[in-house]
């Protein structure tokens, strides 16, 4: 029973990751940063926990962008047309991503800053 949930679960999960990679030209871009991502953090990371903060940081503008493109979804599907209040939620959303993407762009210059321009702790 358990290993069935698990299964369908994760074919739910991937499936979401899927359309919303073929529809959202944001996910797609934010694939393509981890996946070049993924090599270059092993170059900057000093310890795991430096890999670990790197990758990190990416995975969370993706999570926060999936989260807000569903939220886009649904009030497109709710209210087709424009309305005020829409507009708010929506820019609630954006600003979400904007700031999980000034967290990543700190966490990623800070490490490389500390890890790759002046390794030795040349503060």
């Amino acid at each position: 029973m358990f290993l069935t949930q698990s299964r369908s679960a994760l074919r739910n999960s991937l499936q979401g990751l899927t359309v919303a990679a073929r529809s959202e030209r944001a996910v797609r871009q934010e694939l393509v940063v981890l996946a070049v991502a993924l090599p270059a953090a092993f170059v900057i990371a000093d310890q795991i926990y430096d890999w670990i903060a790197l990758i990190g940081s990416l995975t969370l503008v993706l999570i926060v962008e999936l989260l807000n493109t569903a939220i886009e979804k649904l009030c497109d599907h709710l209210h087709p047309g424009r309305h005020p209040a829409i507009g708010t939620v929506k820019d609630f959303g954006s600003a979400a991503v904007f700031c999980a993407l000034i967290f990543a762009l700190v966490v990623w210059v800070s490490l490389a800053t500390l890890n790759v321009l002046l390794p030795h702790g040349d503060l």
